[in-house]
This record gives C-alpha cells, structure tokens and sequence, in this order.
C-alpha cells in the first residue's frame, strides 16, 4: 500500500522556508512527530536542544551547508542536522540555502542509518519524495 504524501509548512521567511511531511492525511508532519517523541525525553534532552537550537540558526540564517552533515550520497540531498554528539538524527532533504524538508528521526544506536529498521524508514521517506 502506498502512503499519501502532502507537504506542510512549519516555518518561512526571508531567509529559508522550512517544510515537512504528512502520511496517509495525519494531521501532524513528521518533523512534528519528531518534536513529539523526544520532547520530554530526559536521555537526549541534551542532543534533542542542540537541534532546536541548529533549526533556530536555519531560521535565522537559512539552510547553509555547514549545519548538516550528509547522510547519503551527494546528490541525493539527505542529511541530518549536525550536531556534536551525533545520538539523536533528525533526517532532512536540504534542497538548497532556503528549502528544507524536514523528516522524521531517532536515537542513533547502530554505525550506520542502514542498520537500524526505524532509522532506515525514516530515510526512505525522504527518498520517496525527492
């Protein structure tokens, strides 16, 4: 079965416009989900501030390349927020300085995203609609 896929847009600006995306008509984006999830998560609380904090940059800056590190090929355009501690990934399609797509992501506990199911599918998602 295939997924319904719509596109919502959770920030823009002069700067940047931020997007994410939307299954099968829930109502919350998994950038949202995201948010959900690991709010209240006392373990990653640290990493999961870092990644506001880095969205806030974009916000402000735009989607330059210094803030994700790839996570596939390059012209693919998947990435993930760079942060220092490299637990918590929070997938995106950085498609140039002023659109991102922001994903869905999780605790990173295996050597590559391939290794991991969740990981895995979260990526895929992007995959599907660039």
């Amino acid at each position: 079965m295939s997924k319904i896929t719509t596109v919502k847009t959770i920030e823009q600006n002069d700067n940047v416009s931020l997007y994410s995306i939307c299954f099968n008509d829930s109502e919350l984006s998994e950038y949202e989900k995201f948010l959900v999830k690991f709010k209240d998560n006392a373990k990653l609380n640290k990493d999961f501030q870092m990644i506001i904090l880095a969205l806030e940059k974009i916000i402000e800056r735009g989607a330059l390349e210094r803030f994700f590190r790839n996570e596939g090929r390059m012209k693919d355009n998947l990435c993930a927020l760079s942060i220092d501690s490299r637990k918590l990934r929070l997938y995106c399609l950085r498609i140039s300085d002023q659109i991102l797509i922001l994903g869905n992501g999780g605790e990173k506990t295996t050597r590559t995203y391939e290794e991991d199911s969740l990981l895995s599918g979260y990526v895929m998602d992007l995959h599907k609609i660039r």
